[in-house]
């Protein structure tokens, strides 16, 4: 049976935070709407979207409210939580619509955001009760540190030791070679100094970047604080490593007994409080997941994805919602997966993109579906870079898409400049999820670019995008009825 990742005092501290939350919502109704996905997954472009599209009113034909002209406003409101940065919305909505369109800087902390939404309810006592509002907090958090709530049942031993063993696989083998080497020359019975857990730690954190990098794409790389430390880079809860278990008795002062002091103060001083005071607060999910990436760099990407998500998802927990209940213990009652960059992707191919997207997170939307949440898989872009074409190949008209790579991307020897529209056919999704992670093959005929932002268009309020309405809808639409 796994171990419990919360203690008793979490529990009761998890209870105090949703009384306090349900008091200060009882006259304003409040949706808590957690964002999540690994690195580069559009965590940061999916709210500025989502929020100036709500703010302008615009390109949201499928989220009733608006469509049915019952959304009356939407503005941003302050900040509910003093202790938790404000996201960004304004700088990065300027990255987007400024004179030189730039992609705004990604998600590298937990941050904060509330729109105040004010809507006619199509109920039958409406027209008693006047116009209604409900606050929708957006907390936006790196899923790399949901990657570390499986560690709060780990002792440093099995950690240490399930890290080893993942380095023996293919390609993590070659990632980490210098990273064996600094722990194999090292005394875990040695007495402990700093200069020896900072070189383990710094050779440690270089093989999870290596792992990261886009020839690889790999996902499953806790600690997740290593990759994103914030402000706690370079403190003693971001430095240490894993060490093989030692021949003899650990004493107190050994370089061993040091860094498994470490690795349970950062159980104790980032894991704990990240889920016990956000997470754990969340009534509805976002799960943003960049399946292009790791279809570009092969299988091997794609099953570690899958793994990473099921890791990433056994965190949640997920309910039917309980007036009585979810005041006490709140639980996630809707969650949205959403593959994302569905414009790199001509339309015809998005159900195919939506076939892998459920593949990768089969087993966690049945598990929250017993649970009692509801679930939806959908392919999206939260801002739509490109547009769509035909090209002609061997007396073929293939389905394509056009746009502006940015600078650096190449395909087949040519670099790109950032400035040059191209005409961009990145291969066929196979029929079957299941091949993607049968043979080395199954990836090599495809190619996915990254493109510069879309040019901003003044005729035509809100960004534009592929189904951000489908996922409003979902998401908030029945807060809105």
């Amino acid at each position: 049976m796994p171990k419990r990742p919360t203690s008793i005092l979490d529990e009761l501290g998890i209870a105090a935070g949703n009384v306090l939350d349900a008091a200060a919502g009882a006259f304003t109704p409040t949706v808590r709407l957690g964002v999540t996905g690994l690195s580069r997954a559009g965590k940061t472009i999916f709210i500025t979207a989502l929020v100036d599209n709500l703010i302008e009113g615009g390109r949201l034909p499928l989220f009733s409210p608006l469509a049915e002209g019952r959304l009356i406003a939407a503005r941003l409101a302050e900040q509910p939580d003093d202790a938790v940065p404000r996201f960004a919305y304004e700088k990065h909505l300027a990255d987007l619509t400024g004179p030189d369109p730039r992609w705004p800087d990604s998600t590298r902390r937990i941050s904060q955001l509330r729109l105040e939404l004010k809507f006619s309810s199509n109920a039958w006592h409406a027209g008693f009760t006047g116009p209604q509002t409900f606050n929708l907090d957006i907390v936006d958090y790196p899923g790399e540190w949901l990657l570390d709530l499986p560690l709060l049942g780990k002792t440093f031993a099995e950690w240490s030791a399930d890290e080893f063993a993942a380095a023996e696989t293919p390609p993590r083998d070659a990632l980490a070679r210098d990273w064996l080497a600094a722990t194999a020359a090292a005394d875990p019975l040695a007495e402990a100094g700093e200069p020896a857990a900072e070189a383990l730690a710094k050779a440690f954190t270089a093989y999870l970047l290596a792992c990261r990098a886009d020839e690889h794409a790999l996902s499953t790389l806790p600690p997740g604080r290593f990759l994103m430390p914030g402000d706690l880079e370079g403190s003693p809860a971001l430095t240490f490593a894993p060490l093989p278990d030692p021949d003899g008795p650990v004493r107190s002062s050994t370089l061993y007994a040091m860094l498994e002091r470490r690795f349970e103060a950062y159980k104790s001083v980032v894991i704990r409080p990240f889920f016990r005071d956000h997470f754990a607060r969340l009534d509805r999910q976002v799960v943003l997941v960049d399946a292009l990436a790791a279809l570009n760099a092969g299988p091997r990407a794609m099953a570690d994805l899958e793994a990473a998500l099921a890791d990433i998802l056994r965190a949640f927990r997920p309910g039917a919602l309980n007036l009585v209940t979810n005041v006490f213990a709140r639980r996630i009652d809707r969650i949205l997966f959403a593959a994302t960059k569905a414009d790199h992707l001509h339309h015809t191919a998005h159900d195919r993109l939506e076939a892998i997207l459920g593949r990768l997170v089969a087993s966690a939307a049945a598990r929250a579906k017993f649970a009692g949440a509801e679930t939806r898989s959908l392919a999206l872009a939260a801002i739509r870079a490109t547009t769509e074409g035909t090209v002609q190949q061997d007396g073929a008209a293939l389905p394509c898409i056009v746009g502006t790579p940015r600078a650096g991307e190449t395909l087949e020897g040519e670099t790109y400049d950032g400035e040059t529209e191209i005409a961009f056919y990145p291969g066929d999704l196979p029929k079957s999820p299941d091949a993607l992670f049968e043979a080395e093959a199954a990836g090599a005929a495809l190619k996915f670019l990254r493109f510069v932002p879309p040019e901003p268009d003044p005729e035509t309020p809100g960004l534009p995008h592929i189904r951000l309405d489908r996922a409003l809808e979902f998401l908030i639409g029945d807060k809105m009825r």
